[in-house]
Parts: C-alpha cells; structure tokens; sequence
C-alpha cells in the first residue's frame, strides 16, 4: 500500500476500521456532525476523489452501501449525506480523500437544501 509519512489517515491502522475491504476502510469521524458519522477512506494514499482508480471507487462504493446498512441498523437515520470535499479551495483539510456518510435526523439543525421554487 502507498503511504505517506506525515499523513494522519495513512497511520490508521486495521483496529480503528469498523469496516474494510482490500482496498478501502470506514471509521468513525473524530469530530462527527451527528451520531453515526463515518468517513470512508481508500487505504492508499490519494490526495483527493479525482485520483482514486476504478477499483478504489468500487470498493468505496461497496463500503458505503455498507455503512448505511450498520448505520440503519445502530441509529436508524432518516436520511444521509455523502460528502466529499476535494482540495483545498473545495473545503478538504486532510489531503487524503475521504468521503463522509452523515446520517440526517429530523430536526437535526443541519444545513438542508432550499425547497425548488415553482414557476
């Protein structure tokens, strides 16, 4: 597996997932914006979404459909974000891709999409 030294993702190691695959891992966000928040990680270093491989995006697809099932189970969420910030002027502050799932409750105060307006 490429790592990079300094990079805090790359230090993860087997213990900390809670889900994993060959090429891909989840664990829990340190800083979660609700209960249940994951972030997924191509076990690989890459800077961002745009650099994985087609076998990295399937098996993060894979670990997604995955989360949501352990997370529907544990917190039984009303709804998700998937979220992936990409360089630095996109909001990414680690620079290893990482994407989060965020389950969404009723009233959770989060930031919701305006309505579509009607012609």
């Amino acid at each position: 597996m490429k790592k990079e030294p300094n990079c805090v993702f790359c230090q993860k190691k087997s213990a900390d997932f809670i889900l994993e695959n060959n090429l891909a891992a989840a664990f829990w966000d340190l800083h979660p914006i609700n209960p249940g928040h994951l972030l997924i990680i191509p076990k690989n270093h890459r800077s961002n979404y745009f650099k994985l491989t087609r076998d990295e995006l399937e098996e993060i697809n894979e670990l997604i459909f995955a989360a949501k099932k352990l997370l529907d189970e544990k917190y039984q969420p009303a709804g998700y974000n998937l979220l992936s910030n990409n360089g630095h002027y996109g909001g990414q502050s680690i620079m290893h891709c990482h994407i989060h799932v965020i389950p969404r409750y009723p009233n959770d105060g989060l930031f919701m999409p305006k309505p579509r307006r009607k012609n």
